[in-house]
């Protein structure tokens, strides 16, 4: 049977609306501060993640399963395949076409430079809070941002956002500023590429021409 991957694979569990945190998500413990002190968030120490901020007219790439090959196709196969309504303008949806796989879900990244050049990429579903991320503080529930990891990149790089498996915190987020900064007997499991944030109601409508003004959050 044929089969194309037409999309990142995500770390998720059930499907919800891209910028509200399910109750269903399994979100891990906080992490001990004193082993967040090397580590720099979004905006410490000159550090700032690739952000990347949707616009309230963006429209989403459209997860669309295949059914098969033509010609040769027959009547069931077409109609055997599910599909999924289209993310609301300015947000993204996941999908979960595959339970068994060992995904937990997919998710359409836009294509750019960025994603087109990831080796072995994978997407993270994180808080915004977690990566020290601002947005409205109107906003009273996390917002899921999509980290998108090239899992290829298993070296240090100066004051880039690495994943890492830790000993003692499991996986951590941050940029270091030197290798010496690094937990000890840590592992880097890739690099961050593009960080992808929703965008919200609460959020300007408009665009003004000046970047400084057209940062939503």
């Amino acid at each position: 049977m044929l089969k194309i991957n037409l999309v990142l694979i995500s770390i998720l569990v059930v499907k919800i609306d891209a910028w509200i945190v399910g109750s269903k998500l399994q979100r891990s413990t906080p992490r001990d501060p004193l082993f967040l002190a090397a580590a720099s968030l979004h905006g410490d120490s000159s550090c700032f993640l690739p952000l990347q901020q949707l616009d309230q007219d963006y429209f989403a790439p459209r997860i669309v399963q295949i059914a098969g090959s033509y010609p040769g196709i027959t009547p069931e196969e077409i109609k055997a395949v599910g599909s999924e309504p289209s993310p609301d303008v300015g947000q993204w949806s996941y999908d979960f076409s595959d339970p068994d796989g060992p995904q937990l879900g997919t998710v359409a990244v836009e294509g750019s430079e960025k994603s087109h050049s990831a080796e072995d990429p994978a997407v993270i579903i994180a808080e915004h809070t977690s990566l020290g991320v601002d947005l409205p503080a109107e906003l009273e529930d996390p917002v899921d941002l999509i980290v998108l990891v090239d899992r290829a990149k298993t070296t240090f790089a100066e004051r880039k956002f690495l994943v890492l498996d830790t000993p003692d915190n499991g996986v951590t987020i941050g940029a270091y500023n030197t290798k010496s900064e690094l937990p000890a007997n840590s592992s880097i499991l890739g690099q961050v590429l593009l960080v992808q944030i929703p965008w919200l109601p609460c959020m300007k409508n408009t665009k003004s021409g000046f970047m400084e003004e057209d940062e939503y959050f």
